[in-house]
């Protein structure tokens, strides 16, 4: 089947858009990617609707900016399809299947409450395909923990590839999550810490831009110890998985009164050191990690990764994956599987009960 897979993460930066030729079990090929940048308007509107999404408790409920945000959401999703149907040269009947996973808005797992928002069967219509979208909420009510997804196509993704075992895929977006991968097929996923969000919400209060391109305005700075130690010590780093985070679980206060360069480098440290905190929980040390998400064009943070892991460390680019559309290409395959009732969670990604399949299907 021809999929396409639509990703906006908790780095709220914008839309990924990738096509896959998949079978919902192989990657029979790897198309064309895309992105949609959200503007400085949508982001104030998205950063907003986080916000005001803490009071949620009906995951129906759309207060304050969430409803306007669901409507960026599912408008931007719809343009960022668009624009590369025109790209692309393709039409509708082209594509057999969206996977379509809207905005993470609120994560709280343990109240079984998990809110994306977009209008999936308003993005059917528009688009005239058939759309897969809400795949984290049965998994949630079945007392999983709904997140992470990606992993379950990771070792699909990673099949035809000459890497050694076990292998780590590692995606740092606002969150970061870690995908482990045995010698045995043996899988293991959750959710690391912070990535890139502290980093960005800085940056954007104080300048404006959306992330630290490179790097480099944490590599100017200095990593304070104190600031790094108290964000560290957070009971979230020594709860065994499964486990997930909401990507307003963690908050830069330790490092607010310092200046930008110190700030972000002590908030880059932390995403470090956060993913070797997560290492601990891991059945054994990886021989190679696999960096995807924004993280991986971020040099500081690659840098402190090779330092502190002690373990070979790779951009997904590097080594024959994409980077950018990794997790779009993940949802396309999502996309597929719940068409065909497939598992999309297992109990050693999110702590699901059993193999379970989820979803929502909207049609044109």
């Amino acid at each position: 089947m021809r999929a396409i897979g639509l990703m906006s993460g908790t780095s709220c930066d914008g839309v990924d858009v990738a096509l896959v030729e998949t079978n919902g079990e192989r990657i029979e090929a790897f198309g064309p990617s895309g992105y949609r940048p959200y503007t400085t308007d949508e982001r104030a509107v998205l950063a907003q609707a986080l916000a005001d999404a803490a009071a949620i408790s009906d995951r129906t409920a759309r207060p304050g900016a969430v409803a306007e945000a669901e409507a960026i959401v599912t408008d931007a999703h719809a343009e960022a399809v668009e624009r590369f149907f025109a790209a692309h040269g393709l039409r509708a009947d082209d594509i057999d299947v969206i996977g379509f996973h809207g905005q993470t808005v609120l994560h709280r797992p343990a109240d079984r409450l998990t809110v994306q928002i977009g209008d999936g069967e308003a993005l059917a219509r528009r688009l005239g395909v058939q759309v897969v979208y809400d795949f984290r909420a049965a998994d949630v009510a079945a007392g999983g923990q709904g997140a992470p997804l990606a992993p379950t196509i990771h070792p699909v993704l990673v099949r035809a590839l000459d890497l050694p075992r076990p292998l780590a895929v590692l995606n740092l977006g606002g969150v970061g999550n870690v995908t482990f991968i045995g010698a045995d097929g043996a899988l293991v996923a959750f959710d690391t810490g912070p990535a890139n969000a502290l980093m960005d919400d800085r940056l954007l209060r104080e300048t404006g831009e959306a992330f630290d391109r490179d790097g480099a305005i944490a590599a100017s700075g200095a990593v304070d110890p104190a600031a790094l130690a108290r964000l560290m010590d957070h009971p979230y780093f020594d709860v065994a998985p499964p486990k997930s985070l909401d990507r307003n679980a963690f908050d830069a206060g330790p490092t607010d009164a310092l200046p930008l360069a110190d700030a972000l480098a002590t908030l880059a440290a932390f995403t470090v050191e956060s993913v070797v905190r997560a290492a601990a929980h891991l059945p054994k040390p990886p021989a190679l990690w696999v960096v995807a998400g924004g993280g991986a064009r971020n040099p500081t943070l690659l840098a402190g990764l090779r330092d502190r892991l002690g373990a070979d460390v790779k951009t997904a680019d590097a080594v024959g994956l994409s980077a950018d559309a990794l997790e779009a290409q993940a949802f396309a395959v999502l996309a597929v599987r719940s068409l065909k009732g497939l598992p999309l969670t297992y109990p050693g990604t999110t702590g699901a009960p059993r193999p379970l399949t989820g979803g929502a299907l909207a049609r044109p």
